[in-house]
Parts: C-alpha cells; structure tokens; sequence
C-alpha cells in the first residue's frame, strides 16, 4: 500500500515553508500559505475562487449573513470571488493556525468537467458560491504531495501541474462538484452571476448600474438580483460599496493616500459619502481604521 501523508505532514510542510506570520507566495503561482500564531481581528476582503485547507487551527468566513467555520477537518471551496469578513479564531505561538490557499484554475476545471459525460447545471436557482467539505485523507495526502515539491523545484515544473489536476478533480468529485461545475458552465445561473462578479470587480470604480450588470448576466433585473445575492450573500449595490472600501483601505494603508483621495479612486465622487460608507463598514473614521491596522500589523489579503 502506497504511504498517505497526513494532516500532520500537511502542517509541517506549511511550517517550514511559512515561518512567519502572514501570507507566503510559492514557486507555484496559484498556492500561497497563511499562518497566523494569535487569533485575528474580523477584516473584510475579498476571497478569488479558490481552495482552502487549513492544516492546523481554525478561522471563521462571513458572507452576507452566514457565519462557517472551517479547520484541519473542513476545507472552505469558493467558486466565484466573494466578499467575505474573516477572522482566525483558532491559533496560538504553540499551535498556529496554517493553511494552504490554491487559486482554482478554472481552465483546467472545465477541461476535467467535459472529459466527463454532460450534467445540466442550467436549471434551478444559482447556489451559494462559498461550501464547507469535510476534508477526507485522500485530498489531504494530494494537497501534501503538492507541497512536498517545493523541496523538489526540479520536479515541481513537471509533477505541480500533475498534482493541482488532481486536487481539482477530488474537489469535482466532492460535496462542492456541483458548485463547481455550474460556476464554470457559463450558461448556468452561477456562471452568469460568476460573469457578472468579474465584470463587476474590473469596474467597481465606475458608475455600474444593476441594469447593466443584469445585462452582462443575461437575466432580468430582479431575476439577477435575487440569484446575485444567493450566491454572493450580497445585493449588487453592497458587493460594489464593499470592493470600493477595500480598495480604498489599501490604498491608505500602503500608499499612504490621504482618506478623499483614496475615496475617489475607489469611485466615491463625495468624500462625506465615502467618510459615511466606511465607518458604517468598518466602524470607525478612515484614518482612525488606518491607525488601527497599522499597529495590528496590517491587512490579511487571503484566507
């Protein structure tokens, strides 16, 4: 019988190629690891479709109204981007919490999707675009084996890609396969809202209506604005407020833009509408939000 890495393995390998807090990019471009040694105050940002299996700790996602937690016995699968609140509830200098993040390479996923026979994703209403799957042993050894090639970088370039097909074909085969494969039928209701997620995020900046965005889905107006919300947790309006203040906040915080300048990148024409969004949001001023990031030792940008 073939040797099966574990999730001690998994946490071990994140160890070592995540020895300080904060995010880790890799020689494969879409895997990055976290590691955070103290549970973390809720921060709003955006997740890219992606995996996300945590080898040790864990952390809390809001979306919209819906709280999940996922640890070393769920991963978190997102299927479109998503705005998302999160914390680290689990970690400790002893015990920190570790997790590997793989972009999804959706391609590749519609590849694996038509070697298969045809499923008709088209019909009933759009899914969440976020699930929670226990994470069995045999995708726990893969992500593993993923990880392992970067003390390998002569195999990494020929058996990384072998290892990521994998992966993402477990993920097809999951609970979340049916998520998956509708976000990637572009014809199906989660595709749609996935088309408009996309477009929506390249022009959050500008003045988009939710006619326009409906446009892009081919949907109605309230047809797209009830199917965006299920599967974002969001109406059209808020996920565009959200990614602006995002966007806002960065630009604060590591361009050190000035609180007006930084709302009219972000599309806000009034700087008292921006002041008002963003406290209403994140609680506090713009620069009072500033101050507090900086002395928290900045912003998470993955789960």
């Amino acid at each position: 019988m073939a040797f099966m890495r574990n999730i001690h393995d998994l946490a071990d390998l994140i160890t070592r190629h995540a020895p300080t807090d904060g995010v880790t990019a890799t020689a494969m471009a879409r895997a990055s690891l976290v590691r955070s040694a103290k549970p973390t105050m809720p921060m709003p940002t955006t997740y890219a479709a992606s995996f996300c299996l945590v080898a040790q700790g864990a952390k809390e996602a809001q979306i919209g109204e819906d709280r999940h937690i996922y640890d070393a016995e769920t991963y978190l699968i997102c299927a479109v981007d998503l705005p998302v609140t999160g914390a680290v509830v689990e970690a400790s200098a002893e015990r920190p919490y570790l997790c590997l993040c793989l972009e999804l390479d959706l391609e590749t996923l519609a590849d694996l999707i038509a070697a298969e026979p045809a499923t008709d994703a088209t019909g009933g209403d759009a899914p969440a675009g976020l699930q929670l799957v226990s994470s069995p042993p045999e995708m726990i050894d893969a992500a593993a084996r993923l990880l392992a090639l970067l003390d390998s970088p002569q195999d990494a370039a020929s058996l990384a890609p072998l290892t990521e097909r994998e992966l993402l074909w477990r993920l097809l085969q999951s609970p979340a396969g049916a998520m998956l494969r509708s976000a990637v039928d572009s014809e199906s209701r989660l595709g749609r809202i996935a088309r408009a997620v996309r477009y929506l995020r390249a022009r959050f900046a500008e003045p988009v209506s939710v006619e326009q965005l409906a446009g892009v889905a081919g949907m109605s107006p309230s047809s797209f604005h009830q199917h965006f919300k299920q599967v974002t947790g969001q109406s059209p309006l808020r996920f565009r407020t959200l990614l602006r203040l995002q966007h806002a906040r960065r630009l604060m915080l590591a361009n050190a833009m000035e609180a007006a300048a930084a709302g009219y990148e972000a599309g806000y024409a009034s700087p008292s509408q921006f002041s008002r969004d963003y406290v209403r949001e994140f609680g506090v001023p713009p620069r009072q939000d500033i101050v507090r990031l900086r002395a928290t030792g900045g912003l998470p940008e993955v789960a």
